[in-house]
């Protein structure tokens, strides 16, 4: 059964359907010579983790540890584009990859944390992104989901999670006057946005002719605190209602912003799937949440405990999804990604 989010998705092809259907071409028919290229780089909201099947397949020796999943935005693109060529096969290379920072897209190497039958002695760094995806003049676009992991935005529910089950700690105060050793928000925002621009140029010169399309977060949390049940696993656990409205405003939105802003300077489209996610945050009910919780339902694949700490999702039925988007959440990324993605080509 298809999500409800699937009519916008039949809006976007719409607008490239009305202004390409006289071009359409068999998708199995273009070589390599007559397609586009598309390069899909970010971050675990961009990879998918534990939503779809994982790509390369479990055994795969191809694997990485960047957990590619088949029902991630970058997936279910693909597949609305194979079935309506937007006048050209669209040919995806994704090199997505979880906990990838902004850095990764295009200056270091990083070393995957996948918890999905890893290795002995773990998983092999992998190359910048930019390198991984072979961008150079011929690339046509690029979408980039990346940001949250160079605040930590993780890290930084996690040490909420931690105060908020402390009478008289909050993490707003943690963050907005932090102890030594730790950055303000106010400081991480302003390191972001400086390896937002630095990123975005590197794209550029990597991709000279693609059109760069950044893609921001969706609304995980809710535009309430209160509509959090403390100290459900299931949504936000222990953080504070408190707590948890300051994470939305002062983190999360500010964090789309300074990608919205960066974008913008640099002339690229900026993909909002904030406002269209809201009210589908992880503290609403099974069936209308669009983002997993702390524990949240997950392919059997991905596990239930979180290493190195005390979670352990199993005991209430569940797995470690630490608020990130479930099917229907990529649904709607994917719905907003194709149509800008069919806009970008509409001049190529």
């Amino acid at each position: 059964m298809r999500h409800s989010v699937s009519r916008l998705r039949t809006g976007a092809l719409a607008v490239g359907l009305a202004l390409a259907v006289s071009a359409l071409v068999p998708s199995g028919s273009a070589g390599a010579a007559d397609r586009y290229e598309w390069a899909a780089l970010g971050d675990s909201y961009t990879a998918g983790g534990f939503v779809g099947d994982p790509q390369p397949p479990l055994g795969d020796a191809a694997r990485d540890g960047c957990d590619r999943t088949s029902d991630a935005y970058p997936g279910v693109v693909e597949r609305e584009l194979d079935e309506f060529p937007p006048g050209k096969y669209v040919h995806l290379t994704n090199v997505s990859c979880g906990n990838a920072t902004i850095t990764d897209i295009a200056n270091t190497k990083q070393t995957p944390i996948s918890p999905v039958q890893p290795p002995v002695g773990g998983w092999p760094a992998v190359d910048p992104q930019i390198k991984r995806a072979k961008l150079n003049d011929e690339t046509d676009v690029v979408t980039i989901g990346v940001g949250g992991n160079s605040l930590p935005f993780g890290g930084m529910l996690l040490k909420c999670l931690e105060l908020g089950a402390t009478p008289g700690k909050s993490c707003r105060e943690y963050y907005t006057s932090p102890p030594e050793g730790e950055e303000s928000i106010q400081d991480k925002l302003a390191r972001v946005q400086d390896e937002y621009v630095e990123m975005l140029a590197k794209v550029h010169q990597a991709a000279p002719n693609a059109k760069v399309i950044t893609v921001g977060y969706p609304a995980v949390l809710p535009e309430e605190g209160g509509d959090c049940n403390r100290p459900a696993l299931t949504e936000l656990g222990s953080i504070k209602h408190t707590d948890v409205d300051w994470l939305r405003d002062d983190v999360l939105k500010q964090l789309n912003n300074t990608i919205q802003r960066v974008t913008s300077f640099f002339g690229d489209s900026y993909v909002d799937v904030y406002s269209s996610s809201v009210g589908h945050d992880a503290c609403q009910p099974a069936g209308t949440k669009w983002v997993e919780g702390i524990c949240g339902d997950a392919a059997d694949y991905w596990p239930a405990k979180l290493p190195g700490t005390l979670l352990n999702c199993g005991l209430i039925g569940k797995r470690v999804t630490l608020v990130h988007p479930n099917a229907a959440g990529y649904e709607n990324t994917a719905a907003h990604v194709e149509r800008a993605i069919r806009i970008a080509l509409l001049d190529r």
